[in-house]
């Protein structure tokens, strides 16, 4: 919610400031790179985030092209046929959407100071989510797009959660304010309300729609119009007269929700009737890093307005390498945290956090330099394995070309070309033991089966390989029984697209793909007691190990977001069964319930407790307790009320509202819970579901029939939860059916 002021009695308005017309266009700004060793304030490593066809790329664009890193501009889905820039996969050029996060550098000059920037921009889809998990890993902040029309949609929040996961700090650009409908303050209250963020604007549009010409700064008291050609010359000039009494409300609700955050501006705004620019834009950036506060930019990136604006708060609010704490864990005790410098004086510690082919350079690894620097020629160590290696090519990325470094420092973002490794490795220079803390990695919610021909099955195991390398949300297994290839990941444009490559990038002609498969889930619903004796005697020395305790389901309070696997506890007392047997017995839980004896899927949301047990002086060994918790499993899971539970997806349609009962008919008929429908804008309106995922497959042609192709949708996992139970014995006995199930 935003702050209220607590001092309404003492509030002063503002003096308007008087800017003296600037009809001289003024050049766009752009500088040699700042030199990162010795102006690391003047570094800003950001992101750009939104849910999907918020303008992202497009933005992006603009900020290439304003700040003289390209030369003109191509569109996503361009007439032209090239593309933007960002996007140079040609599955992204063809389908119109960003698959992989792309990086690129550059850099801006903003109250008279160079700034070097390095921008990556993320996917929007839900099925490349793991690609903003890594990218805002590794950045210092970020640009929170919403678009002016749709507001806070589904892929918003899981962009917001993941902001604060990472305690990243942000500005939000609000977009597309020339579309029939942008409302940006209507997306304010939405995004105060559903995200619970303290958000002022910053700017007021000039016009609105179709007549949306400029904007005016509630800072600097002044306004910015966008002219030439592309909007490369920014103009200056007065507020106009007929919005200088907006303003002034605008800029007083700013002032005052500053005051109640930042103690130290609270004084400036209370002892002087007149507050200066600088005090203000001085609170901004503190309560930014403080992440108590988000500063809410406008404009429309299509039509080339408020860019030029977005990227001097990018500079002035969002913060350098040297306010952010980066934390890497000790060699002896993972609990114990260290503080990474900034300093390139300091042992290196870098964090390598995507891997990708390159045609001309190999593999390459994106890397975060934390602390240290590291040059061509140098001799790193991979953390993860113990091994050196050398640093045969240091590059900067600019989307898919590369440009030879000879070194980087502290706070840079470069990658290594020709070094073979996994994502999520740290490097050191050795005298450093230290290792980063890894980004999260959301379980997979489908799956399908693939195969190729003999004659193609060496090009297809090396994409399958290559593709668990590049994305930890890509999971292969072969089943043993039928010798079945199941690819498991996000979602069924997640598969396509792997899918898709391997017939493009690595030749796999014959390739064959089933039915995609959702990855169901088993739990217990009631407590139930084991107590199980391993025993078996076969000549020599024999097994011997007896557990006893109980099996009970983990309380919703309880869970803490935590989805995987199962929680093990130890309440032994006495010494009848030896401590340095207890892990076994553990293991053999934890393999056990990755097999639900229902589905054959893993369980969740279960406690095994060790309570009591016996041993053998000769017989008993790990082997043995682990065989025995293995039964205990086998033997008593029945007894705990074990059911399936199935992935739900938060699904998000947006339709031309003449086409409302048609579409929420198609929602309906898939089991879908209405969570709420609204207007959108005067013609187009959007529903929120809930609709298991096992009924959402060919949802995308069901829409587009009911809607003339006019209908689009998202969808994000929710939870697991307990299916249907006829829907449950049907799924049981359909495995059974089956020889792998």
């Amino acid at each position: 919610m935003a702050a209220v002021c607590i001092r309404p009695s003492l509030h002063v308005f503002c003096r308007r400031w008087q800017v003296r017309a600037s009809p001289v266009p003024l050049a766009r700004h752009f500088a040699a790179a700042a030199s990162l060793a010795s102006d690391l304030d003047k570094v800003r490593n950001f992101g750009i985030s939104a849910h999907i066809d918020s303008g992202k790329t497009t933005l992006t664009e603009r900020v290439l092209l304003y700040t003289g890193k390209i030369k003109e501009i191509h569109e996503v889905r361009g007439k032209d046929g090239v593309g933007a820039t960002m996007d140079h996969m040609e599955l992204e050029r063809e389908k119109g959407i960003t698959i992989t996060s792309a990086a690129t550098f550059c850099s801006w000059k903003a109250n008279g100071v160079d700034h070097h920037m390095n921008l990556i921009d993320t996917p929007g889809h839900v099925d490349f989510t793991i690609e903003v998990e890594r990218a805002l890993r590794v950045l210092d902040g970020a640009v929170m797009i919403c678009c002016g029309v749709g507001g806070v949609q589904s892929q918003t929040v899981t962009v917001d959660r993941q902001m604060k996961r990472y305690e990243v700090p942000r500005v939000i650009f609000i977009n597309k304010l020339d579309r029939y409908g942008a409302d940006p303050f209507h997306v304010m209250g939405q995004i105060r309300k559903k995200l619970g963020l303290t958000v002022q604007p910053v700017q007021l549009p000039i016009g609105e729609e179709d007549n949306f010409k400029g904007l005016c700064d509630l800072v600097e008291m002044k306004a910015s119009y966008f002219e030439g050609k592309d909007g490369m010359d920014r103009r200056f000039d007065v507020i106009p007269e007929a919005l200088k009494s907006k303003v002034s409300e605008l800029r007083g609700n700013l002032l005052e929700t500053l005051a109640d955050l930042d103690d130290e501006f609270a004084e400036v705004f209370l002892e002087k009737e007149e507050v200066p620019a600088e005090d203000i834009h001085a609170a901004i950036r503190r309560t930014t890093l403080a992440r108590t506060f988000c500063p809410m930019f406008m404009g429309s990136a299509y039509k080339n307005k408020g860019v030029q604006d977005l990227l001097d708060g990018v500079c002035r609010y969002l913060p350098s390498p040297l306010d952010r704490k980066n934390m890497a864990m000790h060699p002896d005790d993972e609990e114990q945290l260290v503080e990474l410098k900034p300093d390139p004086k300091e042992p290196l510690v870098a964090y390598a956090f995507k891997i990708q082919d390159h045609p001309l350079a190999g593999q390459v690894t994106y890397m975060r330099v934390y602390q240290g620097k590291v040059a061509k020629g140098d001799s790193i160590m991979n953390m993860m394995t113990d091994k050196k290696l050398s640093v045969k090519r240091l590059v900067r990325m600019h989307s898919n070309e590369v440009k030879d470094v000879n070194e980087a420092v502290a706070g840079d973002i470069v990658a290594l070309a020709g070094v073979d490794c996994e994502s999520g490795v740290t490097f050191t220079d050795g005298k450093s033991r230290l290792t980063c803390s890894t980004m999260f990695v959301p379980d997979p919610v489908m799956s399908l089966s693939v195969s190729a021909s003999r004659d193609d099955q060496a090009r297809f195991q090396r994409a399958l390989k290559r593709f668990q390398r590049e994305d930890p949300t890509f999971r292969v297994e072969v089943k043993q029984d039928t010798n079945e290839t199941i690819i498991s990941g996000m979602g069924e444009l997640h598969l396509e697209v792997y899918c898709e490559r391997m017939r493009r990038d690595f030749k796999v002609e014959s390739l064959q793909t089933g039915q995609p498969k959702v990855n169901y889930r088993e739990t217990i619903t009631q407590r139930t007691e084991y107590n199980y004796l391993h025993k078996r005697q076969s000549g020599g020395r024999g097994q011997y190990g007896k557990v006893i305790g109980y099996f009970e389901p983990i309380p919703v309070e309880e869970r803490d977001g935590n989805e995987d696997g199962i929680n093990f506890i130890s309440k032994l007392t006495g010494n009848e069964i030896p401590p340095n047997y207890v892990p076994a017995i553990e293991k053999g839980f934890k393999q056990a319930t990755q097999k639900g004896l229902l589905t054959g899927n893993p369980l969740i949301h279960m406690r095994c407790v060790l309570e009591d047990g016996a041993s053998h002086e000769v017989d008993s060994s790990s082997e043995a307790f682990q065989a025995a918790a293995q039964g205990a499993y086998e033997n008593f899971y029945r007894e705990a009320g074990p059911v399936v539970l199935e992935p739900l997806m938060q699904v998000e349609v947006i339709f031309p509202s003449e086409f409302q009962s048609q579409t929420l008919q198609t929602l309906n008929g898939r089991e879908g819970s209405i969570q709420s429908t609204q207007a959108v804008s005067g013609d187009t309106s959007m529903v929120q579901a809930v609709v298991p995922l096992r009924r959402m497959f060919g949802y995308s042609s069901d829409l587009r029939s009911v809607t003339q192709g006019q209908g689009e949708f998202s969808m994000e996992f929710l939870e697991y939860a307990e299916m249907p139970q006829q829907k449950q014995d049907e799924l049981v006995a359909e495995l059974r059916k089956q020889p792998s199930a």
